[in-house]
């Protein structure tokens, strides 16, 4: 895991090289007129093969990191490369290699689905233009699009929209996928699909970088994340290292709320909290100090119905990082 303030790389077995990075950004800083700072000194590094997700409360430079990736905007200072060409000055040559869906689809509206994506693929130079009708139509079946293909895409609901931006993506294999809030508008079996389809398009091979503010589905789909606030990185690392750093949770179910609460907090738990049939705090919980708390709580008469620590989340995690809560779209 790293962390922007020591620079380390991640614990366990060699630091990779630059060639096994997809995306490797040093100092790269993005100020806005008016002295805007966007993003500050990022030190990003996407492992090939990975499913990269990428967090941040509102404001944090997501976005902003992004559109500098994929050569959209210069940035101020400092380097991004990507798949090996630095940006924005090899977007020429990166580009077609990458499928990206930032910021929500540009679609056409007067053009059904079909011919929306017959129109991007028409305009990517590598496309072979006698296999396109198959690209199309695998792209649209694998988003799940095949029966609205023909309907205008004005007509799209969000969640349909969102689809047909993915499937433009997938038209044909990248070597680096750029999703920035897949599953923005879609129900929750839409989003199930969504991350089953990312995951299947990793295990063909692609890398896989991924914004979103939904923290479960950076749990469940993800090896890798990056946290981001106020511009700056505050750690990156794979997904269990990031959650591990959040402190495991005692927690106590018993109908003596109150007692055990008074036990925990005259033991040094901190953090204690007692809610209906439940009581949990915050310490350093070894297996000779469990056992301590738990024979003091029956040696005060509380009726233990339930004892043990449950481990951090990346939801922990990310709000002890940020001091944000759940609601971190930007």
């Amino acid at each position: 895991m790293t962390e922007r303030s020591t620079g380390r790389a991640a614990e366990g077995g060699p630091a990779p090289s630059a060639a096994d990075d997809v995306i490797r950004t040093r100092g790269l800083t993005k100020r806005f007129g008016g002295g805007q700072l966007a993003v500050d000194g990022l030190d990003l590094t996407v492992p090939r093969g990975s499913v990269f997700g990428f967090l941040g409360p509102n404001g944090s430079g997501k976005t902003t990191t992004i559109r500098m990736l994929m050569g959209l905007i210069a940035p101020t200072a400092g380097v991004a490369t990507v798949l090996g060409g630095q940006m924005p000055q090899s977007a020429g040559r990166v580009l077609p290699r990458v499928g990206a869906l930032i910021e929500g689809p540009a679609l056409y509206g007067f053009l059904s689905g079909r011919d929306n994506l017959a129109r991007f693929d028409a305009a990517d130079p590598t496309a072979d233009p006698a296999t396109r009708r198959r690209r199309v139509g695998e792209a649209l079946e694998r988003v799940g699009l095949t029966a609205a293909a023909g309907k205008k895409a004005k007509a799209y609901s969000l969640g349909m929209k969102q689809r047909l931006g993915l499937a433009s993506a997938l038209l044909v294999p990248r070597e680096l996928l750029v999703l920035d809030e897949p599953t923005n508008g879609l129900d929750p079996q839409g989003m199930r699909e969504i991350r089953a389809l990312v995951r299947e398009v990793a295990a063909e091979g692609t890398t896989v970088f991924l914004s979103s503010h939904l923290l479960d589905e950076i749990e469940q789909v993800c090896s890798h994340a990056a946290v981001m606030s106020r511009g700056r990185l505050l750690v990156q690392g794979t997904v269990a290292e990031l959650a591990a750093r959040a402190q495991g949770r005692l927690v106590v179910r018993t109908p003596d709320v109150e007692q055990a609460a008074k036990v925990l907090a005259a033991h040094r738990v901190a953090e204690v909290r007692a809610g209906d049939g439940r009581v949990e705090g915050t310490a350093e919980f070894g297996e000779q100090v469990l056992a301590e708390l738990c024979a003091a709580l029956v040696g005060a008469g509380v009726r233990v119905h339930g004892f043990g620590v449950e481990r951090g989340t990346l939801e922990d995690a990310f709000v002890a990082l940020t001091g944000e809560g759940f609601d971190v779209a930007g």
